[in-house]
């Protein structure tokens, strides 16, 4: 999870709010298709893992899942979830090599910096084994810039998103854009992309 301060302090604030709202029809089906692209008892990371919703439904659908998380608050509630192998830590710690089957990061590189961007998904590269596949959730647009709740964000356009992704090595072959309301109430495209690493 991103090192930023506010936001994490936010998370911890928020941490029973964000585990009420509801999972998105889009994400629930790329969750789905993630794992049907996986091996079977494929070995997941969940980068950014909030309160273990997606880690949970990895592990019914037969994954080994390890979940990390910047906010010591959401990292309570994932531990709730009973098999899952949830740790503390930011973005930067991750230093996993040939690890994971597959790496899931829904809606959380987005609080990185746009300048560390090509350094976290080398390290998610470095961390995947060959042909792993990786799934990344971003916020479309062109800017970085507090949200209403005050977590910082990092807003990507298509175009840089992929080019972003194929400097690091992944290969896209699917992709969905769609809208939707997060918690700060304010209803924002977002784009789903799918890569073999």
């Amino acid at each position: 999870m991103t090192a930023d301060a506010q936001t994490l302090a936010i998370y911890d604030a928020k941490a029973e709010d964000y585990a009420k709202i509801v999972v998105s029809k889009a994400e629930h089906k790329s969750l789905i298709g993630f794992v049907d692209d996986l091996p079977e008892g494929a070995y997941v990371l969940d980068l950014g893992c909030g309160p273990g919703h997606y880690a949970a439904e990895m592990l019914k659908r037969g994954c080994k899942v390890d979940a990390t998380d910047g906010s010591a608050e959401m990292i309570a509630l994932a531990r709730q979830v009973e098999g899952l192998n949830v740790a503390q830590a930011l973005f930067d710690d991750l230093e996993s090599v040939d690890t994971y089957d597959g790496v899931w990061a829904s809606f959380s590189l987005l609080h990185a910096p746009r300048n560390k961007l090509p350094q976290h998904l080398g390290q998610i590269k470095r961390a995947l084994k060959a042909g792993g596949v990786f799934h990344i959730g971003m916020k479309l647009g062109d800017s970085e810039a507090r949200d209403a709740l005050g977590r910082a964000y990092t807003y990507v356009s298509e175009a840089e998103l992929l080019g972003l992704l194929a400097d690091a090595g992944f290969e896209p072959y699917d992709i969905f854009k769609g809208e939707g309301a997060g918690l700060s109430g304010s209803v924002d495209k977002f784009i789903l992309v799918r890569a073999h690493g």
